[in-house]
């Protein structure tokens, strides 16, 4: 196709496709053609929620001739499998994080996605909301002189308590640094740019952990990887970040982001979120001052529109697969660092992503065809 409302097929019918479906079936400019799952009574009852009549197999978003863009929300260790699938069957890939497990798939998938004149997009798409939209703004105007420093902490007790199928986040690729890492690393890269070297160090306090909820409640399960991860990073300009990631704290800090700049601090909404709050502060200002916030805050789904409308534009979007990979290249960095004590150099880096305008309106039908 190459006008009107472009078909978007989800494969993965999990908890996270709610929070999409949500905002992608009230967006004109996208059409969700189906919903499809290796289990299909959970895609029939994902689509019978937002009357999507097309459910199956995951199949089926790869053989529909109205699918153009394929929502891959499996778990990570299917992330590549699903989406070389997808772009084999001539599909763009919109894919949960992270775009991979290891450098070399991940670059195996740009790589035939970009043979094949295909588009690869990643979460998150949370830098494209109204808060760290705004905070790069504020930031771009020199309100806070040249940024030098952030901090950032997510501290939780772990998903168990509230998942009702846990497990995975334990396992390779996830953990508090694979899971909750790609937000907070790619707000970084829209204030800072490329991540040039890493060093981290990572612990685990328990060998398993026990399912808090749900049906499976009581279920013990294996704890793979790292539960509590600090990462020191620094940027090609020389700038520096501190970030803990943790599932072992009794006391909650997400979205703790600060920005230290030559002239003021800036503390920016939580980056798994659109919106928030921002405050500039300034010596002898210990309370802040709030800065209001502009754009789009609708939430997940905003990288698929944006998708969907750079391809009809001819343009490139902006939660791309490449800054995807570089996000990528930084945690697998600061995993490797955590198994050599050592500081870790990056090759890869992070496509300047262009600003979003103010106005941008995900509601607003800007396609030939689309409607309300």
């Amino acid at each position: 196709m190459t006008d009107g409302p472009v078909g978007v097929a989800v494969v993965g019918a999990g908890v996270i496709s709610k929070q999409y479906l949500d905002n992608l079936t009230t967006f004109p400019d996208v059409r969700v053609v189906a919903v499809t799952d290796l289990v299909p009574e959970a895609a029939a009852a994902r689509a019978a929620e937002y009357g999507i009549e097309r459910h199956g197999s995951p199949d089926l978003a790869l053989d529909d001739p109205d699918v153009e863009i394929v929502l891959n929300l499996t778990i990570p260790s299917a992330h590549v499998a699903v989406d070389l699938a997808a772009i084999r069957a001539g599909k763009h890939v919109f894919s949960e994080k992270p775009i991979a497990l290891d450098r070399a798939s991940g670059q195996a998938l740009l790589a035939e996605a970009t043979e094949r004149g295909l588009r690869v997009g990643c979460a998150p798409d949370t830098f494209l909301g109204a808060g760290l939209q705004t905070a790069r703004r504020v930031i771009e105007r020199g309100d806070i002189g040249v940024p030098l420093t952030a901090l950032t902490l997510f501290q939780v007790p772990g998903p168990e308590g509230w998942h009702p199928n846990p497990a995975f986040l334990y396992q390779r690729g996830a953990g508090p640094l694979f899971d909750m890492g790609p937000y907070y690393i790619t707000a970084l890269t829209q204030i800072f740019g490329s991540f040039r070297r890493v060093a981290a160090i990572g612990s685990r306090s328990k060998a398993t952990r026990v399912v808090g909820s749900g049906p499976r409640a009581g279920e013990e399960f294996d704890v793979e990887v790292p539960t509590h991860v600090s990462l020191l990073g620094q940027f090609d300009g020389g700038a520096s970040s501190t970030s803990i990631f943790s599932f072992e704290s009794p006391r909650l800090r997400m979205g703790f982001v600060e920005i230290t700049g030559t002239e003021a601090v800036l503390s920016i909404p939580d980056p798994n979120f659109f919106d928030g709050r921002l405050e500039v502060h300034r010596p002898g200002d210990e309370e802040g001052t709030p800065v209001a916030t502009s754009g789009p805050a609708n939430g997940r789904g905003l990288g698929v529109l944006d998708m969907a409308r750079a391809i009809r534009a001819g343009v490139p979007h902006r939660a791309s697969g490449h800054l995807a990979y570089h996000v990528l290249d930084t945690m697998v960095s600061a995993a490797e660092s955590i198994e050599s004590g050592a500081f870790v150099e990056l090759n890869s880096s992070a496509p300047v992503s262009a600003p979003v305008p103010e106005d941008w309106s995900p509601n607003e039908a800007t396609l030939t065809g689309a409607s309300r």
